[in-house]
């Protein structure tokens, strides 16, 4: 089965469980007695674990990296990249709002292009387009629960004033037919775009992100890092792949847990999630991107 078959599968299926989702939830809701407190929880350990276990081959990538300028000694990957996610905590500690303004950008297009596995169309600035496809990870809980995101926003320490709506539904509208021009076949991507407004519509902006980064984002950009380590059989791949990354995905994981039981002191237990989820996210973005980025450029050097 090709990668391909298997993301627009992927596709379809996460499609139509959101669609089921939307349908039951008040039912799950009254059934299982998920309050915002106990959401915050699973969300966080959903993130915790299956959000960020796709950048969990980072350090497999940094050694393919150091090959490039003959550099063995893996410890050098290890310094830079831990050193570059404290001093990303630093600067947010520092300067909050730039810090998550800047994450902000960096994250939109980072999930436009990590998202977009389809066909592209060869046109010029591919990567304006990508960074306002993914901007509608932003731009849907704003426009569907303006409120609860800029509160969101405000425990990050930024601060928004209010947007005109029928702005916020223009960019929307931009955003996903953005896809109309990136990709030729773009019936896949659509339904990327419209289980993401679908959650939105549906959830509370931490519910529908989460739903998005695990299931979405995160199996996706796994789904490609499995049929680079066997693509020939999918089974034998993830095998791999669960045996690489489950060493980094537990150590990430505890220290976020130690990040919110540190938080928790200060905060209630549903900001100090928050904090930590973002915070730590960026943290890990940021290298995780200029990681790609460099693979990347390397790559069509030689």
């Amino acid at each position: 089965m090709t990668s391909n078959l298997l993301n627009r599968m992927h596709s379809l299926a996460l499609c139509s469980i959101s669609v089921l989702l939307s349908i039951m939830k008040e039912d799950l809701n009254i059934n299982l007695g998920l309050n915002n407190e106990l959401l915050s929880i699973i969300c966080f350990f959903l993130i915790a674990s299956v959000g960020v276990s796709h950048g969990a081959l980072d350090n497999y990538k940094g050694v393919k990296l150091l090959r490039k300028f003959n550099i063995k000694n893996i410890s050098y990957f290890y310094v830079a990249y831990i050193a570059f996610s404290i001093f990303v905590i630093f600067l947010w500690v520092v300067l909050p709002e730039i810090t998550l303004i800047l994450f902000l950008i960096f994250a939109a297009f980072h999930f436009g292009k990590e998202d977009n596995v389809f066909k592209k169309n060869k046109i010029k600035y591919l990567d304006l387009f990508l960074f306002v496809k993914g901007s509608l990870i932003i731009l849907s809980p704003l426009y569907f629960n303006f409120d609860e995101t800029v509160k969101i926003f405000e425990i990050l320490n930024l601060k928004i004033g209010n947007i005109d709506t029928n702005v916020l539904l223009i960019l929307l509208v931009i955003s996903v037919l953005s896809s109309f021009v990136i990709n030729k076949d773009f019936v896949f991507p659509f339904v990327d775009c419209f289980t993401i407004v679908m959650l939105n519509y549906t959830f509370s902006p931490l519910v529908a992100f989460t739903i998005y980064f695990c299931f979405l984002h995160s199996i996706r950009h796994s789904i490609c890092l499995i049929d680079e380590m066997d693509n020939k059989d999918f089974i034998n791949g993830i095998k791999i792949f669960f045996k690489k990354a489950l060493p980094l995905t537990i150590i990430t994981g505890l220290l976020f847990l130690l990040g919110v039981f540190i938080l928790n002191n200060y905060y209630s237990i549903n900001n100090s999630i928050l904090k930590v989820i973002f915070i730590g996210l960026a943290s890990l973005t940021f290298p995780h991107i200029l990681l790609e980025y460099l693979l990347e450029k390397n790559e069509k050097r030689t």
